[in-house]
């Protein structure tokens, strides 16, 4: 499982990391999207949450996980990215997996301070045309406030505002970060430095995953 701050990189690492362990990468996003667009039980239900700008209730996302590990791809194991963001979410799944006979391993905790997090999120720039996401620091297009690739205007999202990241970081302290004590209680957390480049940090995880499996 990864855990960290939005803009640790919990997205990327997971597909480096689920690619060299050979399982699946599970996320809530994209169990979500499956559900919704299947039109699961459980996918109607979440969508009339969401679209009425409200919060799917841990029941309805304990459940569709659930589903998700009972499929086959997962039955030789699985890497976990934004699940579970509460510590009730961690003790649900602490149970779900005790009752399935299956364990989880390591949580791998993303460290990257806030100010890092900001420069990160807020540089980035996305083309009204195509949708890709330019960075003024790390990928910036050459053409300042076009894009390269269409000729689109680029314009800073509302997610990637200072002070909207800012509030997101505050709601990961509150309710996400307990779970750092949660799984280090338990002996299986592992923090590394998130920061650098983005081949660097596969590298420093994957590493620690060799260790902990040696």
């Amino acid at each position: 499982m990864l855990v960290g701050p939005p803009g640790a990189g919990k997205g990327t690492q997971a597909e480096f990391i689920a690619s060299h362990l050979s399982v699946p990468k599970i996320s809530t996003g994209d169990i979500f999207r499956a559900n919704v667009s299947q039109g699961t039980p459980l996918g109607l239900e979440a969508k009339r949450y969401m679209d009425s700008g409200g919060l799917v209730p841990d029941e309805v996302t304990i459940n569709m996980v659930r589903g998700r590990l009972a499929e086959p791809d997962a039955a030789d194991g699985f890497l976990l990215d934004g699940f579970p963001r509460t510590v009730p979410q961690a003790v649900a799944l602490d149970k779900m997996l005790a009752d399935t006979g299956a364990n989880l391993d390591l949580v791998l905790e993303l460290i990257v301070d806030n100010d890092e997090v900001i420069r990160r999120l807020s540089g980035r720039r996305t083309c009204h045309g195509c949708g890709k996401i330019w960075h003024i620091e790390f990928d910036a297009s050459s053409r300042e406030g076009l894009c390269d690739r269409c000729g689109g205007e680029l314009y800073q999202r509302d997610d990637d505002k200072a002070e909207t990241i800012a509030e997101r970081l505050k709601v990961y302290a509150r309710d996400t970060a307990p779970l750092v004590d949660h799984y280090g209680a338990q002996g299986r957390l592992v923090g590394i430095d998130a920061t650098g480049p983005v081949e660097d940090v596969t590298e420093r995880a994957i590493n620690e995953l060799r260790s902990f499996s040696a």
